[in-house]
C-alpha cells in the first residue's frame, strides 16, 4: 500500500499496452510516450487491448512498483 499526495497526478496512457513489459518497458513508455519524469511521484495508468487489465507505474522515491490488476 503506498500514500497518495494531493499533488499526486494520474496519467493514462492510450492505445493498447503489452502487458508483458517489465519495469523498464514501462519507465521507457512514461518517458517516451506520456512525455513525463518516471520519478515524479505520479501514477501512470497502462491497459491491454481488451481494457480488461491494468498496469500502474509509480515510483516511490526508492523504488518502482508495479501492481497488475485484473478485471474478475
Amino acid at each position: 500500500m503506498f500514500g497518495l499526495g494531493a499533488a499526486t497526478r494520474i496519467f493514462v496512457a492510450t492505445g493498447a499496452t503489452d502487458m508483458r513489459l517489465s519495469f523498464d518497458g514501462l519507465h521507457s513508455l512514461v518517458i517516451g510516450q506520456i512525455k513525463q519524469s518516471p520519478q515524479s511521484g505520479h501514477l501512470f495508468l497502462f491497459a491491454n487491448k481488451r481494457k480488461d487489465r491494468m498496469k500502474i507505474y509509480f515510483y516511490d522515491g526508492s523504488s518502482a512498483c508495479k501492481p497488475t490488476t485484473e478485471n474478475p
